[in-house]
């Protein structure tokens, strides 16, 4: 660029009236300026709407029941948590899984670790350690019995865990997504 052209004025192509500054427009550019804001705000709506159903842990999406086959066994968990925020585990153990006045309940490993599991209530008369989890003996003085255990996910991840009330009875098994 010569130095002549530097010094040149820039001109505009749009006519000043009452010599005031005149500002272009690109109507095609501010067309396609608003389609975009309209994705992006469409984008915000969706995302608010899943957080507000539960998309994210704690609503509607993130609640689930199962029951295992034989009904000897019912699991209320969110199977949508949030990495280091307290949740509940509930497990109902009906009559048929309780023997001789005691309930046996077995969580794998994964529901221990890495979902963790912080404390259970109500506290096992016995715990052993074995077969990829741990096998919780309870007293049940009148079946179902209720069991909960609080659970605080260290990490993000999608984590598989296994429950049955004992060896006889049918096992459930689920998956719980972790996010940060």
């Amino acid at each position: 660029m010569t130095q002549a052209a530097a010094r040149k004025p820039v001109g505009d192509s749009v006519a000043r009236v009452n010599e005031e500054v005149a500002v272009g427009e690109d109507l095609e550019f501010q067309r396609s300026w608003w389609r975009f804001e309209r994705i992006v705000w469409s984008c915000f709506m969706i995302i608010i709407a899943l957080d507000l159903a539960g998309a994210f842990g704690r609503g509607p999406l993130a609640h689930a029941r199962i029951t295992s086959a034989d009904h000897s066994l019912s699991v209320r968990y969110e199977r949508i948590q949030r990495t280091g925020t307290p949740s509940v585990m509930t497990i109902r153990i009906d009559a048929e899984a309780v023997r001789g006045g005691e309930a046996t309940l077995f969580v794998s490993d994964k529901l221990v670790s890495a979902l963790g599991a912080q404390r259970i209530i109500p506290q096992p008369a016995t715990t052993r350690v074995g077969n990829g989890g741990l096998t919780y003996t309870f007293p049940v003085t009148s079946p179902p019995s209720i069991v909960q255990i609080e659970l605080e996910p260290p990490g993000p991840g999608r984590f598989r865990f296994e429950i049955s009330a004992g060896a006889k009875s049918a096992t459930v098994t689920a998956d719980v997504w972790v996010v940060p």
